[in-house]
Protein backbone atom coordinates (compact mmCIF):
# COMPACT_ATOMS: atom_id res chain seq x y z
CA UNK A 1 0.00 0.00 0.00
CA UNK A 2 2.50 2.86 -1.28
CA UNK A 3 -0.14 5.52 -0.37
CA UNK A 4 -1.77 4.05 2.66
CA UNK A 5 -2.82 7.26 4.92
CA UNK A 6 -2.95 9.46 1.71
CA UNK A 7 -5.67 11.76 0.44
CA UNK A 8 -5.67 12.49 -3.28
CA UNK A 9 -7.90 14.91 -5.42
CA UNK A 10 -7.82 13.35 -9.34
CA UNK A 11 -9.88 15.87 -11.98
CA UNK A 12 -11.96 14.52 -14.91
CA UNK A 13 -11.33 10.98 -13.21
CA UNK A 14 -14.91 9.71 -13.71
CA UNK A 15 -13.51 7.70 -17.34
CA UNK A 16 -10.10 7.05 -19.15
CA UNK A 17 -7.11 8.14 -17.93
CA UNK A 18 -8.27 9.84 -14.70
CA UNK A 19 -10.32 7.08 -13.85
CA UNK A 20 -7.58 4.86 -13.91
CA UNK A 21 -5.71 7.36 -11.84
CA UNK A 22 -8.48 7.35 -9.19
CA UNK A 23 -8.83 3.62 -8.74
CA UNK A 24 -4.88 2.76 -9.03
CA UNK A 25 -4.51 5.21 -6.32
CA UNK A 26 -7.48 3.30 -4.05
CA UNK A 27 -5.74 0.47 -4.75
CA UNK A 28 -2.70 1.89 -3.51
CA UNK A 29 -4.23 2.97 -0.16
CA UNK A 30 -5.30 6.67 -0.81
CA UNK A 31 -8.78 7.92 0.18
CA UNK A 32 -10.08 9.78 -3.13
CA UNK A 33 -11.89 12.49 -3.70
CA UNK A 34 -12.69 12.06 -8.22
CA UNK A 35 -14.02 14.64 -9.77
CA UNK A 36 -16.41 15.15 -13.18
CA UNK A 37 -19.29 17.22 -14.49
CA UNK A 38 -21.99 15.39 -13.55
CA UNK A 39 -22.72 12.57 -10.74
CA UNK A 40 -23.57 10.05 -13.88
CA UNK A 41 -23.03 5.94 -14.50
CA UNK A 42 -19.66 6.70 -14.57
CA UNK A 43 -19.11 8.64 -12.04
CA UNK A 44 -20.76 5.86 -9.70
CA UNK A 45 -19.06 3.13 -11.14
CA UNK A 46 -15.65 5.08 -10.58
CA UNK A 47 -16.77 5.34 -7.08
CA UNK A 48 -17.72 2.01 -6.92
CA UNK A 49 -14.40 0.74 -7.61
CA UNK A 50 -12.09 2.77 -5.32
CA UNK A 51 -14.29 1.77 -2.48
CA UNK A 52 -13.63 -1.68 -3.03
CA UNK A 53 -10.60 -1.16 -2.69
CA UNK A 54 -11.37 -0.77 1.16
CA UNK A 55 -10.49 3.29 1.31
CA UNK A 56 -13.12 6.40 1.15
CA UNK A 57 -14.20 7.85 -2.12
CA UNK A 58 -16.18 10.88 -2.78
CA UNK A 59 -17.06 12.79 -5.73
CA UNK A 60 -17.38 16.73 -6.15
CA UNK A 61 -19.15 18.45 -9.10
CA UNK A 62 -17.33 21.38 -10.99
CA UNK A 63 -17.15 22.91 -14.29
CA UNK A 64 -13.94 23.95 -14.21
CA UNK A 65 -14.03 26.29 -17.27
CA UNK A 66 -16.91 28.15 -16.13
CA UNK A 67 -17.54 31.49 -17.43
CA UNK A 68 -15.55 34.57 -15.39
CA UNK A 69 -17.45 36.38 -12.72
CA UNK A 70 -16.71 39.89 -11.14
CA UNK A 71 -15.44 38.43 -8.04
CA UNK A 72 -13.13 35.13 -9.67
CA UNK A 73 -11.93 34.40 -13.21
CA UNK A 74 -11.61 30.72 -12.44
CA UNK A 75 -14.79 29.88 -10.55
CA UNK A 76 -15.04 26.37 -11.32
CA UNK A 77 -11.16 25.97 -9.89
CA UNK A 78 -12.57 27.94 -6.77
CA UNK A 79 -15.07 25.46 -6.42
CA UNK A 80 -13.60 22.54 -6.68
CA UNK A 81 -10.82 23.21 -4.36
CA UNK A 82 -13.17 24.30 -1.36
CA UNK A 83 -15.85 21.33 -2.16
CA UNK A 84 -12.54 18.69 -2.04
CA UNK A 85 -10.89 20.03 1.12
CA UNK A 86 -14.47 20.07 2.89
CA UNK A 87 -15.63 17.02 1.72
CA UNK A 88 -12.18 15.39 2.54
CA UNK A 89 -9.74 17.47 4.84
CA UNK A 90 -6.31 16.98 4.79
CA UNK A 91 -5.71 16.47 1.05
CA UNK A 92 -2.08 16.03 0.10
CA UNK A 93 -2.05 14.41 -3.50
CA UNK A 94 -3.15 16.47 -6.24
CA UNK A 95 -3.73 15.33 -9.78
CA UNK A 96 -4.31 17.19 -12.75
CA UNK A 97 -5.89 15.43 -15.20
CA UNK A 98 -9.33 16.96 -16.79
CA UNK A 99 -8.59 18.14 -20.12
CA UNK A 100 -10.03 18.36 -23.82
CA UNK A 101 -8.99 17.90 -27.51
CA UNK A 102 -10.73 19.62 -30.35
CA UNK A 103 -9.84 18.23 -33.41
CA UNK A 104 -9.59 21.29 -35.93
CA UNK A 105 -7.19 22.35 -38.92
CA UNK A 106 -4.53 25.73 -38.18
CA UNK A 107 -6.10 27.60 -40.97
CA UNK A 108 -9.79 26.98 -39.07
CA UNK A 109 -9.02 27.58 -35.27
CA UNK A 110 -11.18 30.53 -33.85
CA UNK A 111 -10.55 32.01 -30.65
CA UNK A 112 -13.60 30.67 -28.54
CA UNK A 113 -12.11 27.10 -29.06
CA UNK A 114 -8.50 27.59 -28.57
CA UNK A 115 -9.45 29.51 -25.75
CA UNK A 116 -11.95 26.54 -24.35
CA UNK A 117 -8.82 24.39 -24.58
CA UNK A 118 -6.10 26.67 -22.66
CA UNK A 119 -8.41 27.25 -19.88
CA UNK A 120 -9.50 23.81 -19.13
CA UNK A 121 -5.83 22.14 -20.31
CA UNK A 122 -3.65 24.90 -18.60
CA UNK A 123 -5.12 27.52 -16.71
CA UNK A 124 -6.97 25.23 -14.60
CA UNK A 125 -4.09 22.99 -14.03
CA UNK A 126 -2.08 26.51 -13.35
CA UNK A 127 -4.77 28.05 -10.35
CA UNK A 128 -5.89 24.98 -8.78
CA UNK A 129 -2.23 23.61 -8.55
CA UNK A 130 -1.72 27.11 -7.00
CA UNK A 131 -4.68 27.22 -4.39
CA UNK A 132 -3.43 23.98 -3.09
CA UNK A 133 -0.28 24.88 -3.18
CA UNK A 134 -1.09 28.21 -0.72
CA UNK A 135 -2.91 25.85 1.20
CA UNK A 136 -0.52 23.22 1.97
CA UNK A 137 2.52 25.97 2.83
CA UNK A 138 0.15 27.47 5.34
CA UNK A 139 -0.48 24.38 6.89
CA UNK A 140 3.21 23.12 6.28
CA UNK A 141 1.98 19.84 4.47
CA UNK A 142 4.41 18.29 2.20
CA UNK A 143 2.25 17.72 -0.91
CA UNK A 144 2.94 16.03 -3.56
CA UNK A 145 1.21 16.77 -7.19
CA UNK A 146 0.75 15.19 -10.57
CA UNK A 147 0.34 16.98 -14.00
CA UNK A 148 -1.32 14.89 -16.58
CA UNK A 149 0.59 15.96 -19.94
CA UNK A 150 0.30 14.01 -22.99
CA UNK A 151 2.71 12.63 -25.94
CA UNK A 152 1.42 15.76 -27.98
CA UNK A 153 3.18 17.84 -25.50
CA UNK A 154 6.79 17.17 -27.37
CA UNK A 155 5.30 15.58 -31.06
CA UNK A 156 3.33 17.28 -33.39
CA UNK A 157 0.05 16.29 -35.02
CA UNK A 158 -1.95 18.18 -37.78
CA UNK A 159 -5.18 19.60 -36.97
CA UNK A 160 -4.00 19.26 -33.10
CA UNK A 161 -2.24 22.70 -32.41
CA UNK A 162 -4.53 24.11 -29.70
CA UNK A 163 -3.92 20.50 -28.18
CA UNK A 164 -0.60 20.02 -28.53
CA UNK A 165 0.40 23.86 -27.72
CA UNK A 166 -1.92 23.34 -24.30
CA UNK A 167 0.24 20.02 -23.94
CA UNK A 168 3.63 21.15 -24.56
CA UNK A 169 2.62 24.47 -21.49
CA UNK A 170 1.59 21.29 -19.45
CA UNK A 171 5.47 20.05 -19.84
CA UNK A 172 6.95 23.17 -18.63
CA UNK A 173 4.79 23.81 -16.17
CA UNK A 174 5.72 20.76 -14.59
CA UNK A 175 9.27 21.90 -14.36
CA UNK A 176 8.74 25.70 -13.63
CA UNK A 177 6.13 24.84 -10.43
CA UNK A 178 9.29 21.99 -9.27
CA UNK A 179 11.84 24.92 -9.08
CA UNK A 180 9.56 27.08 -7.15
CA UNK A 181 7.78 24.14 -4.89
CA UNK A 182 10.37 21.92 -4.67
CA UNK A 183 12.07 24.01 -1.54
CA UNK A 184 8.95 24.24 -0.10
CA UNK A 185 8.54 20.69 0.42
CA UNK A 186 5.83 20.32 -2.49
CA UNK A 187 6.94 17.72 -5.15
CA UNK A 188 5.64 18.13 -8.50
CA UNK A 189 6.20 15.72 -11.52
CA UNK A 190 3.93 14.76 -14.84
CA UNK A 191 3.32 11.59 -16.86
CA UNK A 192 2.38 11.82 -20.32
CA UNK A 193 0.53 9.28 -21.58
CA UNK A 194 0.43 8.14 -25.48
CA UNK A 195 -2.70 6.86 -27.29
CA UNK A 196 -4.49 4.89 -24.95
CA UNK A 197 -7.95 2.62 -25.22
CA UNK A 198 -10.10 5.19 -23.73
CA UNK A 199 -14.14 6.04 -24.62
CA UNK A 200 -12.61 9.54 -26.08
CA UNK A 201 -10.21 7.68 -28.26
CA UNK A 202 -12.43 4.80 -28.61
CA UNK A 203 -13.53 5.96 -32.70
CA UNK A 204 -10.06 5.91 -33.90
CA UNK A 205 -8.73 3.48 -31.58
CA UNK A 206 -11.29 0.69 -33.07
CA UNK A 207 -10.44 1.54 -36.92
CA UNK A 208 -8.69 -1.39 -37.52
CA UNK A 209 -6.40 0.16 -40.26
CA UNK A 210 -5.69 3.06 -37.76
CA UNK A 211 -4.85 1.09 -34.71
CA UNK A 212 -2.35 -0.90 -36.90
CA UNK A 213 -0.50 2.01 -38.11
CA UNK A 214 -0.27 3.27 -34.29
CA UNK A 215 1.53 -0.25 -33.22
CA UNK A 216 3.60 -0.63 -35.62
CA UNK A 217 4.68 3.38 -35.25
CA UNK A 218 4.88 1.83 -31.40
CA UNK A 219 8.41 -0.24 -30.11
CA UNK A 220 6.25 -2.64 -27.76
CA UNK A 221 3.56 -2.38 -30.47
CA UNK A 222 0.61 -2.15 -27.79
CA UNK A 223 -2.31 0.42 -27.48
CA UNK A 224 -3.23 -0.49 -23.88
CA UNK A 225 -5.49 0.06 -21.73
CA UNK A 226 -5.67 3.37 -19.27
CA UNK A 227 -4.79 0.93 -16.49
CA UNK A 228 -1.16 1.45 -17.28
CA UNK A 229 -1.17 5.30 -16.60
CA UNK A 230 -2.74 4.38 -13.17
CA UNK A 231 0.02 2.33 -12.08
CA UNK A 232 2.76 4.86 -13.39
CA UNK A 233 0.60 7.60 -11.28
CA UNK A 234 0.47 5.71 -7.67
CA UNK A 235 4.37 5.52 -7.98
CA UNK A 236 5.35 9.35 -9.11
CA UNK A 237 2.63 10.38 -6.00
CA UNK A 238 4.89 7.50 -3.59
CA UNK A 239 7.31 7.60 -1.67
CA UNK A 240 9.29 5.55 -3.58
CA UNK A 241 9.81 8.37 -6.13
CA UNK A 242 11.09 10.73 -3.56
CA UNK A 243 14.16 11.85 -5.16
CA UNK A 244 12.18 12.66 -8.65
CA UNK A 245 11.41 15.92 -8.98
CA UNK A 246 9.96 18.14 -11.73
CA UNK A 247 10.19 14.90 -14.23
CA UNK A 248 7.64 14.68 -16.55
CA UNK A 249 7.12 10.42 -17.31
CA UNK A 250 6.66 9.61 -20.70
CA UNK A 251 3.66 6.13 -20.85
CA UNK A 252 3.91 5.54 -24.79
CA UNK A 253 5.38 2.13 -25.34
CA UNK A 254 8.66 4.10 -26.74
CA UNK A 255 6.30 5.89 -29.18
CA UNK A 256 8.10 9.25 -28.05
CA UNK A 257 11.56 8.39 -28.83
CA UNK A 258 11.42 6.07 -32.12
CA UNK A 259 12.15 8.26 -34.74
CA UNK A 260 11.88 6.02 -37.95
CA UNK A 261 10.14 2.67 -37.55
CA UNK A 262 11.34 -0.30 -39.31
CA UNK A 263 8.23 -0.74 -42.41
CA UNK A 264 6.30 -4.01 -42.59
CA UNK A 265 7.98 -6.63 -44.89
CA UNK A 266 5.62 -5.44 -47.90
CA UNK A 267 6.57 -2.07 -48.05
CA UNK A 268 10.52 -3.05 -47.39
CA UNK A 269 12.73 -1.62 -50.42
CA UNK A 270 14.28 -4.72 -51.81
CA UNK A 271 18.72 -4.47 -51.67
CA UNK A 272 18.45 -4.09 -55.45
CA UNK A 273 16.96 -0.70 -54.92
CA UNK A 274 19.60 0.41 -52.46
CA UNK A 275 22.14 2.81 -53.00
CA UNK A 276 25.67 1.58 -52.76
CA UNK A 277 27.02 2.43 -49.62
CA UNK A 278 30.86 2.64 -48.36
CA UNK A 279 33.08 3.50 -45.80
CA UNK A 280 34.87 6.24 -45.79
Amino acid sequence: MLLSGRKALVTGSTQGVGQAIAVALANAGADVVIHGLEENDSATNTLARCRDAGVRAELALADLIEPATDSSPMPGVDRLFESAITTMPGIDLLVNNAGTYIDVPFLEMDMDRFDRTMRLNVYAYYFLTQAFARHWVARKIAGRILLIGSINGRLAEPTHTAYDASKGAVEMMVKSMCVELAPLGIRVNGLAPGLFHTPLTAPAVDNVRFKKWMQLHTPNGSVPNPDVAGDAAAFLLSDAAQHIHGHMLMVDGGLGIWQQPDPPQEYTVSDSNQPEQQNS
